[in-house]
């Protein structure tokens, strides 16, 4: 791999032996790029609106869930798109405390299927206990949404 300052000498290099050409080229060249990036830049603030009017909870509710998947994720879309996919990272929490006591896994769990969730409906799906760290028990700590990540249509 080149070092970065050899390209930038070597722009400059042509720039002072050949300007017309360089410049007839790199302006050009900048231009997509510079609008490339503000383009780029505006979709990911768009996404980051749009994930912020998603209303998500997470309770531990083993009397509404089947007993080996006791978490109750809920999701209500209150943006104004339809929600194509979302994935998540669960946290538990004890009271007061800011150590996250899940194991961390590669897989996270998330909302995606043929289809969308439409704007102004919600979705809600009993998930399995992530892993704990030992001695801990789940109607004891509190579980949090973290890291949310979606595309709308």
């Amino acid at each position: 791999m080149l070092p970065p300052l050899i390209p930038v000498l070597t722009w400059f290099t042509l720039l002072v032996k050949y300007p017309q050409r360089t410049l007839a080229v790199a302006i050009p060249l900048l231009t997509v790029l510079l609008t490339l990036a503000v383009w780029v830049q505006w979709q990911e603030k768009s996404n980051e609106r749009l994930l912020a009017q998603l209303q998500m909870t997470l309770e531990y509710a083993p009397d509404e869930c089947p007993a080996d998947m006791p978490l109750l994720v809920r999701v209500n879309n209150t943006s104004g798109r339809a929600l194509e996919s979302l994935s998540w990272r669960i946290a538990a929490y004890r009271p007061g405390e800011r150590t996250n006591l899940v194991e961390e896994r590669y897989n996270s769990p998330s909302y995606g299927g043929d289809n969308p969730l439409a704007a102004g409906q919600h979705w809600q799906h009993c998930l399995p206990l992530p892993q704990l760290r030992s001695g801990y028990r789940a109607a004891t700590l509190e579980f949090r949404i973290e890291n949310r990540k979606g595309r709308f249509l």
